[in-house]
């Protein structure tokens, strides 16, 4: 173990961070890919059962998809049948996007597989090293949006 009043460089901490959020991301295609889906869909289905309803635009932005790639992937979901598109009260112009009933079955069953699945991930790591780890994951993200924000770079809004 480091020893804890080491300063560690910020490049440093980019470069384990990179190389772990990699290693995670690798784990999560893997455990989506199991399940018959590409990431984008998952994150379009988990958006909808934790968020409920969302506009095709907000729900966009949320799972960090293009207008373009997130039309893509309602319609193929829509062709499964677990999401449809419906016009927004007032603004029929706006579509809205639901779960249906076969989509809430579908991504329920595929959540808690791809939860498990992130767990064994994480599995050895102790109770606490996981609550330092979000704070630290959680200030770090903070600080670094008013970095950009101060420097103009307004990507992460």
């Amino acid at each position: 173990m480091s020893d804890p009043t080491q300063t560690i460089p910020g490049i440093h901490l980019w470069l384990l961070l990179s190389k772990a959020s990699q290693a995670m991301e690798v784990h999560a295609r893997r455990s989506v890919a199991e399940q018959g889906l590409c990431l984008s869909d998952f994150a379009v289905l988990e958006a909808l059962l934790h968020k409920g309803p969302l506009a095709v635009n907000v729900l966009g932005k949320k799972v960090l998809l293009t207008s373009g790639s997130i039309t893509t992937a309602v319609d193929r979901l829509q062709e499964r049948g677990w999401v449809e598109r419906r016009a927004e009260e007032g603004d029929r112009r706006a579509r809205v996007v639901h779960l249906t009933a076969k989509g809430r079955g579908a991504i329920c069953k595929l959540f808690a597989a791809h939860e498990r699945d992130m767990e064994q991930a994480v599995a050895f790591m102790s109770a606490r090293e996981r609550v330092v780890l979000a704070n630290g994951l959680r200030r770090l993200g903070r600080g670094a949006a008013v970095g950009n924000q101060e420097s103009g770079d307004n990507d992460n809004e």
